[in-house]
Formats: C-alpha cells, structure tokens, sequence
C-alpha cells in the first residue's frame, strides 16, 4: 500500500481555543471541530473538544472501524456496536503523556453460537487497530458480548 496524507488544519480564535477543519472535508461550521485546552489546565475550557479527547477518540473510532471491516470479513452477524473509552493523562519521568487508553466495546449478536467468533473479533480488530498499533500508550480492551434475540 502506498503513503497516504490527512490533511488539518486548525486557527487560533481566542483565548486557549481555536477551530480544527480539514481541506479533504465538507468545510463548514458542521465538519470543523472547536478545540481548547482542557478545563484541567490552566485557562482551560470546559465543554470543548481537547487534544486529549482527539487522542481517545482517534483510538476508539480506529477500534470500531476496525471492527466493522473485520466482522464483515468475517461473516460475522451482529445487530448493535459502541464503545466507551477513556484516555488516561498522566505524569511520567517528569513528562505529561496520554500513558492508557481503556476500550469498552459492546457487541451485541444474535446467537449464542457466535459469542467466541464475535470476541476472536474483537480483539482481532484491537490489535489491527492502526492508530493502537502507531501510539506509545498502552491499549486495554475490556469487550463486552451481549446476545439479543431477534423478535420474528
């Protein structure tokens, strides 16, 4: 496969906020994402997008994503994804690092039978991740399979 760019762009408004867009999308108040120092730092604003939640959902999207090309390769029936995730920020030899991100998917599938096959693909799909697999902080999957019967 060849070299691919994603290209963003982002401008400084005020204060600690600016807005992020990129050329390769829709370019509207829609597609562009405001962001800011989190509410934790000094200046920082709550309610806003931080880098530190990019970072958490860039890993949580990739997993899902993932996922769904995994499953469909795999024939793999399943009626409900999500995820949760949670980044955790940390002091580590004196630096500030995103040091774990902490996945919760939930699959739900609607036989019983497929329970090993949907867990042998989720975890399948983590270690394909390829924004897990470019990052220094550790990944944890903690999947969840639920099986919902279909109403006939």
């Amino acid at each position: 496969m060849e070299a691919h760019y994603y290209n963003v762009e982002i401008n400084w408004n005020t204060e600690r906020k600016g807005i992020m867009c990129s050329s390769e999308l829709n370019r509207d108040s829609v597609n562009c994402i405001e962001v800011a120092t989190p509410p934790e730092f000094p200046k920082g604003m709550p309610g806003i997008w931080s880098p530190e939640h990019l970072f958490t959902a860039a890993v949580s999207s990739c997993l899902m994503t993932t996922f769904l090309s995994v499953a469909e390769n795999s024939k793999l029936n399943f009626v409900k994804f999500s995820c949760k995730s949670k980044g955790k920020l940390e002091q580590v030899d004196g630096k500030l690092v995103m040091s774990e991100i902490i996945l919760e998917p939930t699959l739900t599938i609607v036989e019983e039978k497929d329970r090993e096959r949907a867990e042998r693909v989720l975890h399948k799909s983590e270690a394909a991740c390829l924004i897990s697999n470019s990052i220094k902080s550790r990944v944890i999957m903690k999947p969840i399979v639920i099986v919902e019967m279909q109403e006939v």
